[in-house]
């Protein structure tokens, strides 16, 4: 899909109650069955998130919970998206305290520092 028919679309549903973007989501879900594969979410808790909200629609759960639930479990994954990035950011940190300093071009290179006791040789056999 094109991103102008994507943007008009949005625009109209901009205006709509949650119910009506309901009934929208069942009808495009039902396009999808019939003519297209089903795009799977590949975030876990966008899995999770469609999981719950499949659920307790059948269940015939208010609108306003079901919008209510979905959108606390998406703010835990934006949550968690947060931490995970804070995580990498940590560890990205500890692996560059880590490495050996490299010299810049045209430096010469640190020199090599040669251990107190030199090894014993071997002896032949």
């Amino acid at each position: 899909m094109n991103e102008q028919l994507k943007q008009r679309i949005l625009r109209r549903l901009d205006a709509l109650a949650d119910e009506r973007g309901y009934q929208i989501l069942d009808y495009v879900e039902f396009l999808e069955s019939k003519y297209a594969q089903r795009s799977t979410p590949t975030n876990i808790f966008a899995k999770i998130s469609e999981g719950i909200e499949d659920t307790m629609r059948a269940a015939r759960i208010p609108i306003k919970a079901v919008s209510a639930t979905t959108g606390l479990v998406d703010s835990a994954g934006k949550v968690m998206k947060g931490v995970a990035a804070a995580a990498q950011s940590v560890v990205d940190e500890a692996l560059q305290a880590a490495a050996p300093p490299k010299s810049a071009p045209g430096e010469p290179a640190a020199p090599q520092v040669k251990p107190a006791v030199e090894p014993a040789p071997k002896e032949k056999s």
